[in-house]
């Protein structure tokens, strides 16, 4: 991993703007439209159901992500001047803490979503709200336990190879980042991304002939695959092979597709459902829904 002073190896000052300037763009804009997403549930009656609630949760997790992306882009334009982490040790851990928590949340999230459409479309009946409630508390309950258990000692947080943010240590590849990756990648990826295809395949199989079925069933699988895919490759190399093989700036790839899923999700979940959209609308114009409401 990167070394917390001077300026990280394989990388010039312009490849650190660079990269710090994508980020910033990445965090800007899942920020923004996840923000109005929390907001139109806040503002929107309609919104506040069951299945919109883990819609809700989604939104929340992926601000956590471009949150954590914003920090990272602010230190990559210090790190410059500077030449380190601006935060110091302890802000690398909470700063991996966050990340790891707000990702993890974020993937069972997108798996709970479609776990609750399936639900909806095939059994007719609309989820409970004590079944959406335990479906988010036990996501982000979760999320928080296997993010926790870095600091404890089981795997590690650390910096990324540009040094301006910090996740899951993979530079050594040793006993213990191997059993913490494949138990915590079979519980957080490989079963979330097992219930978001099969989910939406039985929609599909069910509903699709019909004409019947309104979402996207082949977006949210791809977005999960896409997006968290290059990490779970680059830990799975790790384990088998010297990372250190691999160019810095390759490395740094993965971390930069992973910060664009908030905004895919953002543009799948919410500005392509119609009622969502209709509430975020209302919160940019709210005295113009004030006038459609009256009349």
């Amino acid at each position: 991993m990167a070394e917390a002073s001077a300026l990280p190896t394989g990388f010039g000052e312009l490849e650190v703007l660079a990269v710090g300037m994508v980020l910033l763009v990445e965090a800007l804009s899942g920020l923004s439209l996840n923000t109005l997403t929390i907001f139109s549930f806040c503002k929107t009656p309609e919104l506040r159901t069951p299945c919109h609630l883990l819609v809700l949760s989604l939104a929340l997790a992926d601000s956590g992500i471009s949150l954590n992306a914003l920090i990272a882009a602010t230190s990559s334009l210090l790190r410059v001047s500077h030449r380190r982490w601006p935060y110091g040790s302890d802000g690398c851990q909470a700063h991996g803490f966050q990340g790891f928590v707000t990702a993890l949340a974020s993937i069972c999230s997108s798996a709970a979503i479609a776990w609750g459409r399936y639900h909806h479309y095939c059994t007719r009946s609309q989820l409970a709200w004590n079944s959406a409630i335990s479906l988010v508390l036990f996501v982000w309950l979760s999320s928080t336990f296997w993010a926790a258990l870095p600091l404890l000692g089981w795997g590690h947080y650390d910096y990324e190879p540009l040094g301006t943010c910090c996740t899951l240590d993979y530079s050594k590849g040793d006993r213990n980042f191997t059993s913490f990756l494949f138990t915590m990648s079979f519980f957080n990826f490989a079963m979330p991304l097992f219930i978001t295809i099969t989910s939406y395949s039985l929609m599909e199989q069910k509903l699709g002939k019909s004409g019947h079925l309104q979402v996207n069933t082949t977006l949210p699988a791809r977005t999960l695959l896409l997006g968290w895919g290059p990490y779970a490759i680059l830990y799975l190399y790790a384990v088998i092979a010297d990372v250190t093989s691999i160019s810095p700036k390759l490395q740094m790839v993965p971390a930069l597709i992973a910060k664009m899923v908030p905004t895919i999700n953002a543009i799948n979940y919410a500005l392509g459902n119609e009622m969502v959209c209709r509430g975020i609308w209302q919160c940019l114009s709210p005295q113009k829904s004030e006038k459609d409401r009256a009349k």
